[in-house]
């Protein structure tokens, strides 16, 4: 790999963060750059898990007051994103390659759907909070963000505005926290038995974690419901360029 594909990877991290924090897709970024650079599909994958750990990391240096201020639940959801993510990694080395990534489309239109309708959706709940339902959803979209984690960002803001009363901004920065938990247990299984390519992991997470940082002021200056739409829509972009690809 060359000086110049590492600094590739550096600034598509870079723009992989910013883009991951704010809608949720950071991946639509970082895994055709690092295909780009050279690496198998199952490579760049397990790299792209490593290396978004740095979008959790760089995002919570900058909100870490907001997921603390979100009280003891906050723990018991990180307990589950980070089971799921530890399942999700051993799905990815176990089972044949390809054989979740059939329904990862339909699972990003369904978030990106969820997002589009979340007011009328929160209207018909009543407005409550479904914390048993959120829970179990967090491990299972842990799960597939260990294995692939595509989109995954989209899920799980759709889950949290859906399931909870929380305001997108605070939405989006436990969705970066949930997702990082996530990556990061997938990513020591990845470091101790995956094929991670690491200067290009290393390369991309320098770019990941200053692209989180800059994510939550960004976030704050954009209308929520301008945002929610706007990720609505890219989320159905995302949903058919995974079903084409």
């Amino acid at each position: 790999m060359t000086l110049f594909d590492l600094l590739l990877l550096v600034v598509a991290g870079f723009f992989a963060g910013l883009i991951g924090f704010v809608t949720g897709l950071a991946s639509i970024v970082s895994y055709p750059a690092l295909l780009a650079v050279g690496l198998s599909p199952v490579a760049a994958n397990v790299t792209n898990t490593v290396a978004m750990v740095g979008v959790g990391v760089g995002a919570l240096s900058n909100s870490a007051r907001e997921v603390v201020d979100t009280g003891p639940r906050v723990w018991r959801w990180t307990a589950y994103a980070a089971v799921g993510g530890v399942v999700g990694a051993i799905v990815l080395l176990a089972a044949p390659e390809g054989s979740f990534e059939a329904i990862v489309p339909y699972l990003v239109a369904l978030a990106a759907l969820a997002l589009l309708f979340q007011p009328r959706i929160r209207a018909f709940a009543g407005g409550r909070d479904l914390p048993r339902t959120f829970s179990t959803a967090v491990f299972l979209v842990a799960v597939y963000g260990g294995y692939f984690g595509a989109g995954a960002g989209v899920i799980f803001l759709a889950l949290i505005l859906v399931c909870s009363s929380e305001t997108i901004w605070r939405a989006s920065i436990l969705k970066s926290y949930l997702l990082g938990v996530a990556n990061l247990v997938a990513a020591i299984g990845f470091a101790a038995f995956g094929p991670v390519h690491w200067p290009a992991a290393v390369a991309m997470a320098i770019g990941t974690v200053a692209g989180g940082w800059c994510g939550p002021p960004v976030v704050k200056r954009i209308p929520p419901g301008v945002l929610r739409v706007g990720v609505a829509i890219a989320g159905f972009g995302l949903a058919a360029w995974l079903a084409l690809r």
